[in-house]
């Protein structure tokens, strides 16, 4: 009956969107979509100025990796400081000079003086920024939600509204650039923070009683690097991560070569290829959010890098516009739930004081590896081509996938313990014996 249809509908909506109902993270939820699409206006402006200023590709890469390169260096210590500091207040601050940032950006453009030295600093600045943002706000998402069990469907979300961003952002930005330039682009990005933190300032937090300040940093560093690589979930994570970043998630920079020489369309092509990627990212971030359990996405983790590995060798082998366009959603899709799966299991058996730190090292992982495997993929492509290069990369994240299947059962029998103990899951999972316990290093 329609009336049972359209029940089923809407109870299928409050699943999906079920980390809505805590007040915090709705707040948050709201005013990050309405920044994200700034951010992106940003990224596409910025590229098209430092290509209209220079017409060098490579300029294009050296300014994408000053962005990004921080994130790697500096993202281990940044955690040390996270797990010290308010980590709402951090992200206050955080969102302030990201707001100043684009604003600084917005008035050398608007006055036509911007030179790719300004664009550069600026662009190290936004790098240092979110060496902080970053874990902040991955840690921080655990505070925003009233029940333990929505963490899982939070960080889809988090997917959901990064890549709903990723589909709006770009198209916003190619008719104001065209209408009025892109130190507009950059204007409303500034005023776009604004929402943020408005959202942040608006929310009522319990806060977390911060220890351990009174050690050096080397040392809270040591404690979580010992922390993360004893634990065996944890730096099997961390590790296929790092290395799907570093082979596989650079694709993107290759499209333009797919979209030109290998399927002889123009800057359209470009677009329908990262659109169809998009879109498969958000379906894909979408089918987590309905997830009713974290149970399971270890399997998840194993599966979609094997999935994205081979939607990868599928677009390096297409000769035809439309297989591609079948393709990549196959990629963008596999490649959003390995690192949100990862994400939500990371976040799920993290000790709390230790959590600013673990998801620094998911943030250098994810985030760090990507300019390295943009020098590569670039430096691979410019001697084997970008096909072989894509389907290069496809094959390693397959092999990764196969070393992780390896390792699932251990992760399995441990993780699943930890879920029962903090009553994210009512039971244990078949085959996971109850006195398993996560396998660290004793505490200093």
């Amino acid at each position: 009956m329609p009336g049972n249809d359209s029940g089923k509908t809407e109870a299928g909506w409050r699943l999906v969107l079920r980390a809505l109902q805590s007040r915090n993270y709705r707040l948050f939820f709201s005013g990050q979509t309405i920044s994200l699409i700034g951010t992106w206006m940003t990224r596409i402006a910025t590229a098209w100025l430092v290509y209209r200023l220079t017409h060098s590709a490579f300029l294009l890469g050296v300014v994408g990796f000053a962005g990004q390169i921080p994130t790697f260096f500096l993202g281990p210590f940044a955690g040390v400081w996270v797990d010290r500091w308010n980590r709402h207040r951090t992200l206050v601050v955080t969102q302030v000079l990201s707001m100043l940032q684009s604003f600084a950006l917005a008035a050398l453009a608007l006055r036509g003086t911007i030179t790719i030295a300004d664009i550069l600093c600026l662009s190290l600045a936004q790098g240092l920024i979110n060496a902080f943002d970053m874990p902040a706000r991955q840690a921080f998402v655990v505070q925003m939600i009233e029940k333990r069990e929505d963490l899982g469907n939070a960080i889809a979300l988090n997917s959901s509204m990064v890549h709903v961003a990723r589909l709006l952002g770009p198209s916003i930005a190619g008719v104001v650039i065209a209408a009025v330039g892109e130190g507009y682009c950059f204007l409303i990005d500034g005023f776009s923070y604004i929402a943020v933190i408005l959202s942040l300032l608006a929310m009522r937090i319990v806060p977390i009683p911060q220890t351990g300040t009174d050690k050096a940093v080397l040392h809270d560093l040591k404690e979580g690097w010992r922390y993360a690589t004893g634990s065996v979930p944890i730096r099997s994570i961390l590790l296929l991560l790092a290395l799907v970043s570093l082979v596989g998630m650079p694709y993107t920079i290759l499209m333009p070569i797919f979209a030109g020489a290998v399927l002889h369309g123009g800057p359209h092509t470009l677009g329908f290829l990262m659109g169809a990627s998009g879109a498969g990212a958000l379906l894909g971030a979408m089918w987590l959010a309905a997830r009713r359990s974290v149970l399971g996405l270890d399997r998840v983790v194993c599966i979609a890098a094997a999935i994205f590995g081979a939607g990868l060798i599928g677009v390096g082998f297409s000769r035809l516009l439309w297989l591609s366009l079948l393709l990549m959603p196959i990629a963008g899709g596999a490649m959003m739930q390995q690192a949100a799966a990862s994400n939500t299991i990371l976040q799920t058996i993290v000790h709390e004081d230790k959590r600013g730190r673990v998801m620094s090292f998911f943030s250098m992982a994810f985030m760090g590896m990507t300019p390295f495997g943009s020098l590569l993929a670039g430096s691979l492509a410019s001697k084997i081509g970008a096909p072989k290069t894509l389907i290069l990369g496809g094959a390693i994240c397959i092999l990764g996938a196969g070393w992780f299947a390896h390792h699932l059962p251990t992760i399995r029998e441990l993780v699943g313990p930890i879920y029962r103990e903090r009553g994210i899951i009512p039971g244990v999972a078949r085959g996971v014996e109850s006195t398993a316990v996560l396998r660290t290093p004793p505490e200093e």
